[in-house]
């Protein structure tokens, strides 16, 4: 089994819909530390399971420099990010969103 991981930083902004008052319904932004974990029993015709930069541009082209409620269908939590991040890429079996130190959601498939 083959597994790659790439980790990269964006810059984006969201407010968050809540069912209880919260300082995160007002628009504000995070340096995202984002993490991507791709898997394979066999590698492409070009020697990898999935090519960093296809994963890179499948998350930082998309969400970078973004308000994240502007261009996602759902409510911006990073747990709804990492879900929806972790059905971009190909091959991908698990993604952490970091959206502060203390604050990481994990999405992995069954």
């Amino acid at each position: 089994m083959y597994t790659v991981i790439k980790r990269m930083e964006i810059s984006a902004s969201h407010s968050l819909k809540l069912s209880y008052p919260s300082k995160c319904e007002k628009l504000h932004g995070h340096n995202w530390i984002i993490t991507v974990y791709c898997r394979s029993k066999e590698l492409d015709e070009n020697g990898m399971v999935v090519d960093f930069t296809h994963i890179k541009q499948a998350v930082e082209k998309q969400l970078d420099h973004n308000n994240l409620n502007d261009i996602l269908p759902f409510n911006p939590t990073a747990e709804n990010i990492a879900c929806w991040i972790c059905n971009q890429v190909p091959h991908c079996f698990k993604v952490e969103v970091k959206e502060s130190e203390g604050n990481t959601a994990i999405y992995e498939k069954d």
